[in-house]
């Protein structure tokens, strides 16, 4: 009897697939995946068709291979050389979202920012405006404590779900989670599914403005419409990272096909068919510029996975 699980290819699965309904291919090539569109394939890509699919994914792997959440790729350089293990993409069944008579909000893990900011308008939460500007999806600003325009994940979330690399479920109390600027301690293959977000009574109308100020400063200000990963450095302690890469004489700067955006210098785009070895390494330019100019070491901000 052929399994549930439509394995690509042809080629073995690393466990047993009779009873998995998601898609699970081999090879799976993740440029397209992610806002830069560049990198190697992943060994593995799971598509789970829900939550008892993941868990059950999951707990057959046991831990044997290394397990990656993806969102929507929008702060990820994937290199070249591909990403070892499984790369877990959590689609439309994880992208559910739910209003509560207490002013929270419970978010599936694959749930956009901008829907998320959204249903809390309708349902007239407000505090939640912020992730109207995180270009990515919750389970990605839950692990690394996302922000945007003055506030983070850390001051709205009251727990998440996740499903640890053994399959087993548990629910992290934010205070668990040990945030601090664009960091949590959540463990190294735990996937986020779901969200929790504590909001306050609020006027739609009032909601949507802000949303929509919000909205109009990324036009403005940022990249948005080109092949790019959001913010790339962190900004330092009572600095601006932009700023010290403008002063450092980086804007515009190339290496291969990746280039500092002449509009926002904190963001590198793919301009003409660039590697993520020319990204990385481009950004790795840029860090020694500033550093030889003001003596700031810049951190990265952008996730970089897998073999050069």
């Amino acid at each position: 009897m052929a399994p549930d699980c439509e394995v690509e290819g042809g080629i073995a699965a690393p466990i047993e697939t009779q009873g998995l309904r998601g898609k699970l291919t081999p090879d799976a090539p993740l440029a397209k995946l992610v806002w830069f569109k560049s990198g190697g394939a992943a060994d593995w890509l799971f598509e789970p068709a829900d939550l008892d699919d993941l868990k059950l994914f999951l707990e057959r792997l046991d831990g044997d291979l290394p397990v990656m959440a993806l969102g929507l790729g929008s702060n990820l350089i994937v290199r070249d050389g591909g990403v070892p293990g499984v790369v877990v993409k959590l689609g439309k069944p994880f992208a559910g979202i739910e209003a509560g008579d207490d002013y929270t909000l419970t978010c599936g893990a694959g749930a956009h920012g901008i829907l998320v900011a959204s249903t809390a308008r309708d349902a007239g939460i407000a505090g939640l405006e912020f992730m109207r500007g995180i270009p990515g999806t919750v389970g990605g600003f839950v692990r690394m404590n996302g922000g945007a325009y003055g506030r983070e994940v850390s001051d709205v979330l009251i727990d998440c779900d996740v499903i640890m690399p053994n399959g087993q479920w548990i629910t992290l109390p934010a205070k668990d989670l040990q945030y601090t600027y664009r960091h949590s301690a959540l463990p190294d293959g735990a996937v986020v599914v779901r969200a929790r977000f504590q909001g306050e009574p609020g006027d739609p109308e009032a909601i949507g403005a802000k949303m929509d100020e919000i909205g109009e400063a990324r036009e403005n200000s940022q990249p948005l419409r080109t092949r790019t990963g959001g913010s790339t450095f962190k900004n330092p302690p009572g600095r601006k990272a932009w700023e010290l890469v403008d002063a450092a004489g980086c804007r515009g700067l190339r290496m291969g096909g990746a280039q500092v955006s002449e509009k926002h210098t904190n963001f590198l785009i793919n301009v003409d068919n660039a590697t993520s070895a020319d990204i990385e390494g481009l950004g790795e330019e840029v860090k020694r510029r500033v550093y030889e100019h003001s003596g700031v070491e810049l951190e990265w901000e952008i996730q970089r996975v897998g073999r050069p």
